[in-house]
């Protein structure tokens, strides 16, 4: 039944007696209308007059008697179509509860069906994905046992096995970034010749998907080779989210020309043959502390955000020509032993290259510093060229070491630069800025000093 539908109320039956009371009571006021009526006639004075009305008497005494029993036939009629009307109501009002009734059993039965075949379906889903786990947990553990077979062409299987693992898998190839890295750092055997093209070929598992214009691509790969033995490492092109290569140990050629660092790029202490970085476009900082460069680095048409090249030592030729530096630059303490060149680099943030040696030329032509420049103790073992150089900030050179001529020819400085106890030897060539005062200690060698 409706909220709103108002309670029926119970039918009651009518007693038979109550009609025969009607019928009786119908009768009772006839009889008396004709008493009345004839009891009126009797004393009229004429007999026809009399009898003539005792006759009306009885007509309109049969007449009540019609009306009122007419009068009773019409609410008992009118009792029994009420009666039929609610009947009728009744049923629709039952019908209709009914109607409600199906359409909430069978609304309760879709959602009863509907709740099932959810669950049924959640129940397949976790299975297909309980299965696919097993598999990818499966296929990862038999590729990590082939790693650490004593063959190499089996631990080459395992390595493929692992790239097409994560090629088709997105959700693995953190955890087989980690463990390439995690085999590249662990030393490799001396008694397995093969063992270096394994690790070539890990190498190059990992520099295949970090190329952002590949269409295998891993995006957002994290590296940490600290410490890895490399060899002919190659990363031309390459993007790194975040790559630690600290203590590393590059053997061969390196490469990192064109390469995109969008975080953290770090070599502290890292070892290298010959390098290159050309084009390197580093947006988080550059690491290079106390790196070991045996043969030619080359940093040409590199950016760097920040670069930290503290206590470094470059024993070949090294090259930042065109370079350009961010954030403040630091090559503090550190040696380079053969020629290095950073012809029309760009320093953006301060340069500080205190305690600084150049065992050999160092050529800073056309160079731009537009914040401070720090070369203070800095030692010049053979020509210091800053010619055409342009200094829109303060240059510090106080107590630098020339050991062979320097020359500052059309070097531009928007103030005098500090020179205070710096010493050079006495060479014919030296081309001073504007300004400076030099004496002579003596034969050998000459004080600058400040105005």
């Amino acid at each position: 039944m409706a909220a709103d539908e108002p309670p029926e109320r119970q039918l009651r039956v009518m007693p038979w007696w109550l009609v025969l009371v009607g019928l009786l009571a119908a009768v009772a006021l006839g009889w008396l209308v004709l008493d009345l009526l004839l009891t009126e006639a009797d004393r009229a004075g004429q007999p026809d007059t009399r009898a003539t009305l005792r006759i009306d008497a009885i007509r309109t005494g049969l007449t009540v008697v019609a009306g009122t029993g007419g009068g009773l036939a019409l609410l008992l009629a009118a009792r029994r179509q009420w009666i039929a009307e609610r009947a009728q109501r009744h049923q629709e009002s039952v019908a209709a509860r009914d109607q409600a009734h199906r359409d909430r059993v069978q609304a309760h039965a879709e959602s009863v069906a509907e709740a099932a075949q959810l669950h049924q379906d959640r129940q397949s889903r976790s299975a297909e994905h309980d299965a696919v786990e097993r598999r990818l947990t499966e296929l990862y553990t038999r590729a990590v046992e082939l790693l650490g077979n004593d063959s190499a062409a089996v631990r080459l299987g395992g390595l493929h096995a692992l790239e097409r693992l994560g090629q088709d898998n997105p959700a693995q190839r953190a955890t087989i970034v980690a463990v390439l890295c995690a085999y590249l750092r662990m030393p490799p055997p001396d008694d397995e010749p093969r063992e270096t093209e394994v690790r070539r070929t890990a190498q190059r598992v990992l520099t295949r998907h970090l190329r952002a214009d590949a269409a295998d691509h891993w995006p957002d790969v994290v590296l940490d080779l600290t410490g890895a033995a490399l060899v002919d490492f190659d990363a031309a092109g390459c993007t790194f989210v975040d790559a630690d290569f600290t203590r590393a140990v590059f053997t061969g050629v390196t490469s990192f020309a064109g390469a995109t660092a969008r975080g953290p790029l770090l070599f502290g202490a890292a070892t290298f043959g010959n390098v290159v970085f050309d084009g390197l476009d580093a947006d988080g900082e550059v690491v290079l502390d106390g790196a070991r460069f045996a043969g030619s680095a080359d940093f040409e048409g590199a950016a760097f955000d920040g670069l930290s090249c503290r206590r470094a030592s470059f024993a070949g030729p090294a090259s930042f020509r065109w370079a350009s530096f961010g954030q403040p630059t630091s090559f503090d303490a550190t040696r380079f032993e053969d020629a290095v060149s950073f012809r029309e680099a760009t320093f953006v943030g301060a340069l500080s290259m205190e305690h600084t040696e150049f065992g050999a030329s160092a050529s800073f032509h056309a160079t731009r510093f537009t914040s401070m420049a720090l070369f203070r103790w800095t030692v010049f073992g053979a020509e210091a060229l800053f010619d055409g150089a342009r200094f829109t900030d303060a240059a510090n050179f106080g107590r630098a070491r020339f050991h062979s001529m320097a020359s500052f020819r059309d070097a531009q400085f928007s103030r005098p630069p500090q020179v205070e106890q710096a010493r050079a030897v006495v060479d014919s060539g030296h081309r001073w800025p504007a300004g400076t005062v030099v004496d002579q200690l003596d034969d050998e060698w000459l004080l600058l000093v400040d105005r």
